[in-house]
């Protein structure tokens, strides 16, 4: 999935994450057509934890956006990020800051995790094994998956598979590389936990010279060349063809949350028939 160069965000949490996540997605609708490299830490709690993390970010390049309760360790971001060179935001601090204010009083500085509840430790394996399996990772144990992604760079495999994973979905996504097979593996699973990922000709270029556009990069590369991408579609299209139990999702103009519907709508159906 990774092009050189691609804009890297890591998304930093003593609980969940999911607020962080929640408010960079409706942020990042504003750049239109860009979908950085998205990698979520949740549960992070000490500061061994949260230097590797901010050493890892010096090293990629990555932005780091946080959500931390702690004061103490909020400042050690900022810190960290000061030293390193790394790009931090906290997205809770200020805002404790000012409800302090307001309401007279000092926040209670405990991380907001929900009750341990079978669901919960659901999703937390769910974000935990989807992480490790991004982007044709440890192709073997797919079995293991509840849902497969399947399709070429920009369908938006990175970012569909962390919100399945947040409603407790096990996911891996696999990249369709022009000339290349796909891994054996995905023809030994369960058929009907993989779904194929395609977009308009149109779109996909947009998206891809944008990506171009924000990497500095010239914009009549082949990745973005409309020749180039024909290729790609037809070839992963080919693919989708052979492979008639997968159902192909359309994701030009949708918005993640309307494709994790799509997909979970089928799931859910498919369980009622057979039940």
């Amino acid at each position: 999935m990774n092009e050189e160069h691609e804009p890297i965000i890591y998304v930093v949490s003593d609980a969940t994450a999911e607020t962080a996540e929640r408010v960079l997605r409706a942020a990042l609708m504003q750049f239109g057509g860009i979908k950085p490299d998205l990698r979520v830490f949740s549960m992070v709690r000490s500061r061994d934890d949260l230097l590797e993390i901010m050493e890892l970010a010096h090293e990629r390049s990555a932005l780091v956006l946080y959500t931390i309760v702690d004061n103490e360790a909020r400042e050690f971001m900022t810190r960290s990020g000061e030293e390193l060179g790394v790009p931090v935001v906290d997205l809770i601090g200020q805002l404790m800051a000012q409800l302090g204010a307001f309401l007279n009083r000092s926040p209670a500085g405990e991380p907001g995790i929900p009750r341990l509840t079978p669901d919960y430790f659901r999703r937390i394996e769910a974000v935990e094994f989807t992480i490790k399996h991004d982007d044709g990772q440890m192709t073997g144990d797919l079995d293991q998956a509840d849902i497969v992604l399947v399709g070429i760079s920009r369908t938006s495999k990175t970012p569909l598979s962390t919100y399945l994973a947040q409603k407790g979905q096990k996911v891996a996504n696999v990249p369709v590389v022009l000339g290349l097979p796909l891994p054996r593996q995905l023809d030994e699973i369960d058929q009907s936990r993989v779904f194929g990922l395609t977009i308009d000709v149109a779109s996909l270029i947009r998206i891809r010279r944008a990506r171009l556009k924000a990497l500095n990069m010239p914009a009549d590369t082949d990745y973005a060349s409309r020749e180039h991408v024909i290729r790609e579609l037809e070839y992963a299209r080919g693919i989708f063809k052979e492979r008639t139990e997968w159902p192909v999702i359309d994701v030009s103009k949708k918005a993640i949350e309307e494709t994790s519907a799509i997909i979970l709508g089928m799931i859910a159906e498919r369980k009622r028939a057979l039940s």
